[in-house]
């Protein structure tokens, strides 16, 4: 075990293509009996010191080439998604509350694994409202956490605020700039369409490129 691989996880729940990557990055862990280790960040604020912006102020052209890839990509591993869901809002109280659940049973934890996809679900099938206490109380139960009790510490805990600015500001200082971005050994891989050099990096063992 001493030897078990550990992928650094930065994300967001409302992020198109982290839920993407949701299953595919889930079922690479368990393959290889790797470690996921979840990081959730606010994105608006990684865009705004890394160049990148949010979905509706890009122009046109990217808008509808994403829409495209979008497509492609949900065919290619048979998800169900809203592409234009009605609801985006803040998600960092669900972040906190995977925070506080992390806290309490770890990241190998199935419900913790599966109160992320919920959440990402929420947002990309279910068109649902992820800022939502009732709704975040309702994925954590789904998931086998105490929802109550766990909104009640990601709404007054402090800590769990500074945590995620925290893995935020990890992410900026790291150079890293979008969603989602898996990190092995140190070498970052952005995005899920590079699950697969993530797999082949694990498989072969070789040594991580340098980055920066």
């Amino acid at each position: 075990m001493a030897n078990r691989p550990v992928i650094e996880y930065y994300f967001t729940v409302i992020s198109s293509w982290s839920y993407i990557g949701s299953r595919r990055i889930r079922a690479l862990a368990e393959q290889h009996n790797a470690r996921i280790v979840y990081k959730p960040v606010d994105l608006m604020h990684v865009f705004s010191v890394s160049g990148g912006l949010p979905v509706g102020e890009r122009a046109p052209q990217r808008q509808a080439y994403r829409l495209l890839e979008i497509e492609r990509w949900t065919r290619r591993n048979n998800l169900p998604m809203n592409k234009h869901p009605k609801n985006r809002p803040n998600p960092s109280l669900a972040h906190r509350v995977l925070l506080a659940a992390i806290s309490e049973s770890g990241h190998d934890s199935r419900s913790v694994h599966d109160f992320v996809l919920r959440c990402q679900d929420t947002v990309w099938v279910d068109d649902g409202d992820i800022a939502d206490p009732a709704t975040i109380i309702e994925n954590a139960n789904q998931s086998g956490l105490d929802g109550v009790r766990l909104l009640e510490r990601a709404e007054k805990d402090e800590d769990l605020s500074k945590q995620e600015q925290a893995l935020t500001q990890e992410a900026i200082d790291k150079q890293y700039f979008g969603a989602p971005t898996y990190v092995y050994r140190g070498e970052p891989f952005w995005g899920q369409d590079r699950l697969d050099m993530l797999d082949e990096m694990i498989r072969s063992d070789r040594e991580p490129i340098s980055f920066p």
